[in-house]
């Protein structure tokens, strides 16, 4: 059985908005981040390293497949979901801009996307249809992966496939650099209001 460990990025200056096809490189703050994490994974025994095609996400994985010594490929599905017009806004600024719509999103999530942006639906099926050739490519070769991307891909492989809720999976990937150890063998567990 073959672990995939799925990575949060390190910090951005777009930390505290929503950043999802935003492409901003790592701050000051975040390249420390990458140092420490390095470290933290030197334990591991990695074989390749994949990674979003976004700069945070591919700058945090190239640090790492080169501290490995490892391959890294880039795969668009592994991006962070499309905020449309809320991309670089802060909560404080969507309110201000649209409350009545603000109040509708948060009410009805996941399912209302944010304005001219990806449907939770059509972004969980990408992460989902992903994860399943990350994991057949784990299972094919025996390997161990590191997989780089951003918060929401982790929260959808731990509420979708380890069956946390969203409160758990929100505590889980709050920290940039945050880790999600997934055994490639795991498949779909039922989570309440989700729909595939």
């Amino acid at each position: 059985m073959s672990e995939i460990l799925f990575i949060r990025h390190a910090e951005t200056d777009m930390a505290g908005t929503f950043c999802g096809r935003s492409d901003p490189e790592l701050n000051v703050r975040g390249q420390l981040q990458l140092v420490e994490l390095i470290n933290d994974l030197s334990a591991e025994n990695l074989d390749v390293v994949y990674s979003s095609d976004l700069r945070r996400a591919h700058t945090t994985a190239r640090g790492i497949a080169q501290a490995f010594d490892r391959d890294c490929h880039v795969r668009s599905p592994l991006r962070e979901i499309d905020f449309g017009q809320w991309e670089g806004l802060s909560w404080k600024e969507i309110e201000l801009r649209d409350e009545t719509y603000a109040r509708r999103w948060i009410a009805e999530y996941p399912r209302l996307p944010a304005p001219g942006g990806e449907s939770f639906s059509e972004f969980e099926r990408r992460v989902l249809d992903e994860v399943k050739f990350l994991s057949m490519e784990a299972e094919t070769e025996g390997r161990r992966i590191a997989v780089v991307t951003h918060a929401g891909v982790l929260r959808t492989v731990l509420c979708v496939l380890h069956g946390c809720s969203d409160d758990e999976a929100w505590e889980q990937t709050r920290p940039y650099c945050s880790i999600v150890r997934h055994s490639s063998a795991i498949s779909y567990v039922p989570h309440v209001g989700v729909t595939l």
